[in-house]
């Protein structure tokens, strides 16, 4: 079970009313007395025994057994157009939509883009309880895979990297004396504080301030685009893009929605290491034959290693994502509690700096080195007497069960948001499908980030004290220019011509590329006709150029064993369910959106409470995917892999809106989820 304080909506017993957190003045899951101290949950030593199945896994929303349940089915004070009440079975919020036609906000307190930025990959139900009150944690055997590491690559840099700029940019400001009066502050309250000694007490006062109390945040470090700040000088610069259309990417390239242009500069990040892995490769020596020896060897040791990197790289993102969302918690979750709990951690800090000189400091910081170099006899008993009496107590410490319990990563919101729209019927809708670029074009289209009237509201004449002349010049828009800058070479003639020729060579072998490809979907139809399973997967899983998918909620496009049809997601009170259907005569009926439609029969019916493991899968690899998406420029259809309890297997094919089906159905039952 999960502690009280978590699934319960605490209540007055006599009157009913929902009891208030005296300190933070909350109400609801997660806000109770307990939750504000850094301390595991009840039942932790539970969590980690995955071979003793603590209960039943749970049927439906209301039966989950996790905070994210129990706030998604919570009554919110702050309401959006997917947590207003309604008859009707299954609501259309805007599937399919452009941006300004899907309703707004979707949920209470959240920008609609807030809620279009994640994915997930591949979850398996678990009946144990889970770390941290949430679920959909990494399994500990996660399975290794290249699109995995580059999943969690690409989170590193939009989670961790672009962090890391943002701070290094916000120091070189500082350092520049532009900002004179700011800097000016910071520069004399330091040294007064070290004059006296209180230097430490000014750093830990100030981390609780900034933990506390937000608008501090921006008093303290103003914000500004991270590509208009040039590292070195601290001024203003020219975005590498050649223009201002973002404020939170490091090249400043123009987006339709926000994360766009992050998302973007890491799939070029992890494209552009590939892109060197290959070469690297390609360019070995001949000589190299003689040792192959060592060949096997070293590509066992590099596979060994690969999954435990790739699963410390996963980690890092994950506290990143955890500390973001708890200094600026995203509702439902608790606004108050998460950040009260850290400040608990500094406020002792800030105590003990008051009375603890530079002496005793030094003093107990060579004792605690010589311990560790010299203690080992002493270290060793006190571990093993940990693993008798208390198993897997370091995994009891980790920050998701203790200082960020119950503080979700990002993926764990964005279950906890689509959890919400099935709670009350009203799925939430996938972001606008984009077919035009981003505008670029200042000149010829409305003020946007890119235009200097809208560069000095965003913040780039009051923090960083930039002159008109200096605003002009970066808001002139040349894609080169920002290259220059960074020292790339983009003016030489001879490497202009070689890049010409090596444009034409490149687009013949596209377009024989596309030819093969064209060629093998056609064939794959005939091998499919003669039965071959491998070829019924790929069918039409290639688009039609310029084709924009129009299904869901309830109704999505696929194919199932090369068959054409349909997936329906019914949610009615009694058993909700996918089923695939051909549109030919087969067997039985179906219930959709609360009717029963006997046009509609059924090849196969799962209910979702006994959907186990739920997978998203390629028809082609991951290698035959990148060509087809780079010559045909077409966005290749993937499918979907349902497991049910019996041990039966569904895959469904070629699912424009795999991704939205994927969310529907991990987001409607009371499966506490793991994902691998």
């Amino acid at each position: 079970m999960l502690d009280e304080n978590l699934t319960e909506k605490r209540q007055d017993p006599l009157t009913g009313e929902k009891e208030e957190n005296p300190i933070t003045g909350e109400t609801g899951p997660g806000t109770g007395l307990k939750d504000l101290l850094p301390l595991p949950a009840e039942n932790a030593q539970d969590i980690f025994q995955s071979k003793k199945a603590f209960d039943k896994a749970a049927g439906s929303l209301e039966d989950g057994h996790t905070l994210s349940h129990a706030l998604a089915t919570e009554d919110h004070k702050l309401k959006g157009a997917a947590q207003l009440e309604s008859e009707k079975e299954v609501r259309n919020l805007g599937w399919n939509e452009p941006k300004q036609e899907i309703a707004a906000p979707l949920v209470g307190g959240i920008d609609n883009e807030e809620l279009w930025l994640l994915q997930i990959i591949h979850t398996k139900a678990v009946v144990t309880p889970v770390p941290g009150g949430l679920d959909l944690n990494t399994a500990e055997e996660e399975e290794f895979s290249p699109d995995k590491m580059r999943a969690n690559i690409e989170r590193f840099y939009m989670s961790v990297v672009v962090g890391i700029l943002a701070a290094v940019k916000h120091i070189a400001r500082l350092r520049s004396w532009r900002e004179k009066e700011r800097t000016a502050w910071f520069a004399g309250v330091y040294f007064t504080a070290w004059l006296f000694d209180f230097v430490m007490p000014l750093i830990t006062g100030v981390i609780i301030a900034l933990i506390v109390h937000p608008p501090t945040r921006e008093l303290m470090f103003p914000p500004a685009p991270i590509a208009l700040v040039d590292t070195n000088t601290g001024g203003v610069q020219k975005p590498w893009a050649g223009t201002l259309g973002s404020k939170d990417s490091a090249t400043g390239a123009p987006e339709n929605h926000k994360g766009e242009a992050v998302e973007q500069e890491a799939d070029n990040l992890v494209n552009g290491l590939a892109e060197l892995a290959v070469s690297s490769a390609a360019g070995k020596h001949p000589a190299g034959d003689v040792h192959d020896k060592t060949k096997k060897p070293m590509e066992l040791a590099m596979w060994a290693k690969l999954r435990p990197f790739m699963q410390v790289v996963g980690n890092i993102g994950d506290n990143c994502e955890r500390l973001a969302n708890a200094l600026s918690p995203t509702p439902p979750f608790p606004k108050d509690t998460h950040r009260l709990r850290l400040a608990t951690l500094v406020i002792p800090l800030f105590g003990a700096s008051l009375f603890v000189t530079s002496y005793m400091f030094v003093k107990s910081l060579t004792f605690g080195f010589g311990f560790g170099m010299f203690g080992d006899p002493i270290i060793q008993h006190g571990m093993d007497y940990l693993n008798r009496v208390i198993p897997d107590w370091q995994k009891l410490l980790e920050l998701r069960n203790t200082l960020l319990k119950g503080v979700p990563t990002n993926a764990q919101l964005t279950l906890t948001l689509l959890r919400i729209g099935e709670a009350n019927k009203a799925p939430l809708p996938p972001p606008p499908r984009v077919v035009e670029q981003p505008v670029q074009d200042p000149a010829n289209h409305p003020p946007t980030l890119d235009s200097e009237a809208q560069m000095r509201l965003e913040g780039a004449a009051y923090p960083m004290n930039a002159s008109p002349s200096e605003l002009d010049e970066a808001a002139h828009v040349d894609p080169k220019d920002g290259l220059r800058e960074a020292g790339f070479d983009v003016d030489s003639h001879s490497k202009n011509k070689q890049t010409k020729k090596s444009n034409k060579v490149l687009g013949w072998v596209k377009n024989v590329t596309a030819g093969l490809v064209h060629t093998g979907g056609a064939t794959d139809h005939v091998r499919a006709k003669l039965g071959s399973h491998h070829a019924k997967e790929r069918l039409d899983i290639v688009p039609p150029k310029d084709e924009v998918p129009v299904s869901g909620p309830v109704k999505f496009d696929c194919r199932f064993d090369g068959k054409k049809g349909h997936c329906y997601v019914s949610t009615t009170a009694t058993i909700p369910s996918i089923a695939f259907a051909t549109g030919k005569d087969d067997e039985g009926t179906t219930v959709i959106a609360g009717k029963e439609r006997e046009d509609i029969k059924p090849v196969w019916t799962v209910a979702v409470a006994d959907i186990v493991e739920l997978k998203k899968v390629g028809g082609y690899g991951w290698k035959a995917k990148i060509v087809v998406d780079w010559s045909m420029e077409r966005e290749v259809k993937d499918g979907l892999e349902i497991i049910t309890t019996e041990g039966k297997t569904f895959k469904i094919t070629a699912v424009p809106l795999r991704d939205e089906l994927f969310n529907r159905l991990v987001a409607m039952g009371g499966q506490r989820w793991e994902a691998w």
